[in-house]
């Protein structure tokens, strides 16, 4: 099995910042995809922002100049750095790894989810 952790969500005013980190463990030979993605109530979840093990990047345009992806594959960590916050950033955050376990079985783990609220 691969658990994922997370941490870093909280309450911050508008134009604060926040970095959420997602740690990954368990039965893990290569980690490709790693991501965060949001869900706000009532809405479906979205993506926030990807990062491949080629360090390629993908990103909603709503987040754009203001949030970074970045992974550190020795821990099994992936980050996101969030700036310039606003009060619609407020959500729930997931992180999601993707990778091979050590039997070369595909896996596709969700983390727990953090909450993110931006208000005054």
């Amino acid at each position: 099995q691969v658990q994922l952790v997370e941490s870093g969500g909280g309450l911050v005013q508008p134009g604060g910042s926040l970095r959420l980190s997602c740690a990954a463990s368990g039965s893990i030979r290569k980690i490709n995809d790693m991501g965060w993605y949001r869900q706000a109530p009532g809405n479906e979840r979205e993506l926030v922002e990807a990062i491949t093990s080629n360090v390629m990047t993908n990103y909603a345009d709503s987040v754009k100049g203001r949030f970074t992806i970045s992974r550190d594959n020795a821990k099994n960590t992936v980050y996101l750095q969030m700036n310039s916050l606003k009060s619609e950033d407020t959500a729930v955050y997931y992180c999601n790894v993707a990778g091979f376990r050590y039997n070369w079985v595909r896996f596709d783990s969700w983390g727990q989810g953090t909450q993110v609220t931006v208000s005054s």
